[in-house]
């Protein structure tokens, strides 16, 4: 593992511009290892007028309107598009005082154990998580009292959001059991805001594709919210709402998901604080000696000492690691090793045989419904690190012995 010294002083080859950029684009991947939609996607954003910059991270890969994997620093402007629509949308970790030795044989009951307690996919809660019965306390009733300000074509789906608190939905969302180097367990969460906030999102996109201002972009998808109006103001409302939403839901589960793993020992299990960090979220920050709205969609703040967790698939591993506060990323990072294929690509070209042989050594779905989260269409996570050496370094490596997905 490199100090944060050593890694200050290791030439390293990124970041490059992005060609026929119009504005300040630095990558840290190199441009032949990118699909060519993403990279035009990349220059639409970077021609925006209230673009200050942007930053892509070595996982891009083509999203709607704004690219998945990039960080867009704008003035006195939001598009919905860079933040995505799974706001909020995040990654959960704690390291656990169990090892390797503790677990059995056979963690196929552990993995049932963690699924009875979390639903997956489209299931949610028959009733709403008790989360005092947890020990999460604090905020409930203003966060929850806060629905009514929300966007009014979502006020009738407030019951269904308090069941889906403490779910993991479906996609490349995940539970996992791993085990780093030393062989200490870790468990490791990949959640969102669940269907509210798609919902809000959605609802936010439309209404920006209607503004005047956003007439002639070049992509509608791109289109902004600008500071000091009424939509903004109601856009970021809803936004950090969502943003919330998605934070507390990871922790009910992780809360869920630790209880599970207690009922499946005989002898005491602790945890150390979690690891939490957001990768598709807005934030105010000041970079460049401007005070900035910066949207990080697939990518999480790694600043000097920021804790994050960076996932691979469902069969390779993942990395827990620590910003070294690179100013020229816009203090970030990568938030996962990024797909390199569509979901209907991986499958057509992979096959249930090809899924069993890739999670080899793995407890976890081995099924049709999950041939697209096939390690294959995946990125490689190992050189998704090594291009990004300046930006954090490697605190743990995480293999995951039992993946629950949606």
């Amino acid at each position: 593992m490199h100090t944060i010294e050593e890694s200050e002083e290791m030439n390293v080859e990124f970041p490059v511009e992005l060609s026929g950029a119009k504005g300040s684009t630095l990558m840290w991947a190199h441009e032949h290892e990118v699909d060519v939609q993403a990279l035009q996607q990349l220059r639409n954003i970077a021609a925006l007028p209230w673009v200050h910059g942007v930053r892509v991270m070595p996982d891009v890969h083509l999203g709607k309107g704004a690219t998945v994997g990039s960080v867009i620093a704008m003035k006195q402007a939001v598009s919905p598009a860079a933040v995505g629509v799974d706001i909020g949308c995040g990654m959960e970790g704690v390291l656990t005082s169990l090892t390797a030795a503790d677990l059995p044989d056979d963690l196929s009951a552990i993995r049932s154990r963690i699924e009875a307690a979390v639903p997956v996919g489209f299931r949610a809660h028959e009733y709403p998580v008790s989360v005092r019965r947890l020990g999460l306390n604090r905020g409930w009733d203003r966060f929850w009292g806060s629905f009514s300000s929300l966007h009014d074509g979502v006020q009738d789906r407030e019951k269904k959001a308090q069941q889906q608190m403490g779910s993991l939905g479906g996609g490349n969302h995940f539970i996992e059991v791993c085990l780093d180097d030393e062989d200490r367990v870790w468990l490791m969460l990949h959640s969102g805001s669940r269907n509210i906030g798609k919902e809000l999102a959605e609802r936010h996109m439309r209404i920006a594709r209607t503004l005047p201002h956003n007439a002639d972009l070049p992509d509608r998808d791109l289109a902004v919210f600008l500071s000091g109006t009424p939509e903004m103001d109601a856009y970021r409302r809803d936004l950090t709402w969502a943003q919330e939403y998605a934070s507390r839901n990871r922790a009910v589960m992780l809360a869920l998901v630790m209880q599970a793993v207690r009922e499946s020992f005989v002898q005491e299990v602790r945890f150390e604080r979690p690891i939490s960090c957001h990768h598709n979220y807005v934030a105010e920050e000041h970079l460049d000696g401007l005070d900035l709205l910066v949207t990080r969609k697939g990518a999480i703040r790694a600043g000097r000492g920021d804790l994050g967790l960076i996932p691979g698939s469902m069969g390779t591993g993942s990395y827990v690691v620590r910003g070294l506060g690179s100013e020229r990323s816009f203090y970030s990072a990568s938030h996962g090793a990024g797909r390199r294929m569509s979901r209907n690509e991986a499958k057509r070209r992979y096959t249930v045989d090809d899924l069993i042989a890739q999670t080899a050594g793995v407890e976890s779905r081995k099924d049709a419904g999950v041939v697209d989260e096939i390690p294959a269409a995946y990125k490689d996570i190992e050189s998704v690190i090594a291009a990004q050496s300046d930006l954090v370094e490697v605190v743990a490596h995480l293999k995951q012995v039992i993946c629950v997905k949606g």
